[in-house]
């Protein structure tokens, strides 16, 4: 019997998506054999800089990528969040598993909410979406950057003068950390990042045995409601690394998209809401709103402050 061979990156977390869909695959087909084979990315490796200043195109998924197109794997596990809108040639999303809780949860050394934090708090984030959304709500907080796994990130929490630390709330309780989580953070303050909350499973797109395996875990709703915001955020051009948030629910009749770009002082943020049927229209449609808003004169001033 052949072996099915499941990339992923080699956090904890990563390993916790991987043998989940192990677990599933394995209840399907318990005739098959599927190994986990371990991978270490170029964002796994490189933690002294911030995400954004390195460049985000395929930060977590380049060598699970070659992976799949060289045959040394059958599939790769990523957190949808990780995978750039346009993938490399000859590789395609196969699964869209059903999403977990897609919001950010804030983690308080000492319990304090965000609300009640006093002027000048200093919270643990690299994510630029995270800062600018933050900056918005409460101008007074301080920003420190903050790399590494989530084990690192509550390590370097509990020992530095942080105030708290932001993450998705799909890590955090994937991890079994649910009794660490101050608060969920409502989405009029903070909106996800584009997939948050969904795990995907990545294949080459010659691999028809693959796709047809991996079909039973796919969850439509999920589907569709993701594909909507990455198609918004295609339509803007943006990377996971710049501050755009999307988020989109699908139900049996429609799609309801809601977007937001942002300065990265957070003085400037523009919304909107949408739905439709069509997820590449609707995200398509939702992306062209801001753009006349002025979306791109922000993102731009973001992109070029960064070749600077």
């Amino acid at each position: 019997m052949q072996s099915i061979r499941i990339g992923t990156r080699d956090s904890q977390l990563a390993f916790w998506q991987a043998k989940w869909v192990k677990k599933n695959l394995e209840e399907f087909y318990p005739n098959e054999e599927f190994i986990i084979v371990p991978m270490k990315t170029k964002g796994d490796k490189i933690l002294d800089v911030p995400l954004a200043k390195i460049g985000d195109k395929g930060l977590f998924t380049k060598e699970l990528e070659a992976g799949l197109l060289n045959g040394e794997i059958d599939c790769a596990v990523h957190s949808l969040k990780d995978l750039p809108t346009v993938l490399p040639t000859g590789l395609e999303i196969a699964v869209f598993c059903e999403r977990e809780e897609p919001c950010d949860v804030f983690l308080s050394k000492d319990g304090t909410p965000l609300a009640d934090l006093p002027p000048g708090s200093v919270i643990g984030t690299s994510s630029l979406r995270r800062k600018a959304q933050l900056h918005n709500h409460r101008p007074d907080l301080v920003f420190a950057d903050l790399r590494g796994n989530l084990q690192t990130r509550w390590q370097k929490l509990e020992e530095s003068h942080m105030a708290g630390i932001i993450l998705a709330a799909a890590g955090v309780k994937r991890l079994g950390w649910e009794n660490r989580i101050t608060e969920y953070i409502s989405g009029e303050i903070m909106l996800s990042a584009v997939g948050q909350g969904s795990i995907a499973v990545e294949i080459a797109s010659e691999r028809e045995d693959i796709r047809d395996l991996l079909s039973v875990m796919n969850h439509r709703e999920t589907e569709l409601a993701v594909r909507a915001e990455r198609a918004f955020m295609f339509k803007l051009e943006g990377g996971c690394q710049i501050p755009i948030g999307a988020l989109a629910i699908s139900d049996s009749q429609q799609i309801f998209l809601t977007g937001m770009v942002a300065a990265l002082d957070g003085q400037r943020i523009l919304r909107v809401s949408e739905k439709g049927n069509n997820p590449e229209e609707l995200g398509g449609k939702a992306a062209e709103i801001l753009i006349a808003q002025g979306a791109m004169d922000i993102l731009n001033e973001i992109r070029n402050s960064f070749r600077s």
